[in-house]
């Protein structure tokens, strides 16, 4: 599936570069997949993680650049420095998936794989030619084309969409992708009539209640009828250094006021986080396992030697 990377138009940018040719767009990747980690990973909506627990896989690159990703050690280069993970083919990919489904994951859950989508594709198959059949989760920020869709119909599971913001002046100045509203809402429509199980994320950004009020009301109009669950979070953490984002985190007030608006639209299905502050949680890349012993469990870490990985 090298073609589709010879003039990417996998997202919404539109690089158009041939990445196979060791040119690279927005996302700085190649046509190579690279992998930062895999884990079994707690930290998930508890249908997602079940008793085994969530079988995830961090891609490195992405095609957003969000100005308080909490995994920007991996997904954002900086300056000539390369984002953290390991080149893995088709073949090391399932044995990812197998090592992870060996581990007792309840699925395998890609995250931030839409620039990555070709050789995704050619890792999912080979794993399930090597036995792996647990159901495939795509975790994404929904920035992609309906082509790109079209290509994960048949190897995707369950969608776990963010819907950012409705706002192009947010999506801007926070995501740098003015267009992010558009292409996400329709994104999201995709996923809903492709008729696979689709659970929307909405992260509630500090100082920025409108943007979650114009979210609800989309989700309530279109997703929450064609039975899809809302996915509320409130773990917005200040990442130091980041000038343009945020700096604090949610307020008692503001998370009252949200779960007021649930009731004014109706929803009811889905699931939503317990007010939450301080940085325990956040990940560090640099680590065999990124995560706290009490969220995940680490399976293969692009830092850890070749002898080392499960």
């Amino acid at each position: 599936m090298t073609d589709f990377y010879k003039s990417c138009n996998l997202c919404p940018r539109s690089c158009g570069v041939d990445r196979t040719n060791g040119r690279t767009g927005f996302c700085s990747e190649s046509s190579n997949l690279r992998i930062a980690a895999a884990v079994i990973h707690r930290g998930e909506e508890p249908p997602l993680v079940g008793s085994g627990g969530s079988g995830t896989i961090f891609v490195s690159g992405c095609n957003l650049g969000c100005a308080f990703c909490q995994n920007n050690q991996i997904s954002q280069s900086a300056g000539k420095t390369k984002s953290l993970g390991k080149e893995v083919s088709a073949k090391d990919f399932a044995q990812i998936c197998t090592a992870l489904q060996n581990k007792g994951a309840e699925n395998i859950n890609i995250v931030t794989g839409s620039h990555a989508i070709p050789a995704l594709i050619e890792g999912l198959t080979a794993a399930k030619k090597e036995g792996v059949c647990i159901p495939v989760l795509w975790n994404s920020s929904a920035y992609e084309s309906i082509e790109a869709l079209d290509l994960l119909k048949d190897h995707v599971d369950i969608y776990l969409p963010d819907l950012k913001t409705l706002d192009s002046e947010i999506a801007a100045k926070f995501f740098n992708a003015p267009d992010y509203p558009a292409a996400a809402a329709t994104a999201i429509l995709k996923m809903i009539d492709m008729k696979k199980k689709v659970i929307v994320r909405h992260l509630i950004l500090p100082g920025y209640l409108e943007s979650t009020h114009q979210a609800l009301r989309w989700f309530a109009e279109n997703a929450a009828a064609n039975d899809c669950q809302l996915s509320l979070m409130t773990q917005y953490t200040p990442i130091p250094g980041r000038e343009t984002a945020p700096k604090r985190f949610l307020e008692e007030e503001e998370y009252e006021t949200v779960l007021r608006w649930l009731e004014e639209f109706g929803i009811e299905d889905g699931f939503c986080q317990e007010l939450v502050t301080g940085s325990d949680w956040l990940p560090d890349f640099r680590r065999s396992n990124p995560f706290s012993s009490e969220l995940s469990v680490p399976v293969w870490a692009s830092t850890a030697p070749a002898k080392n990985q499960a």
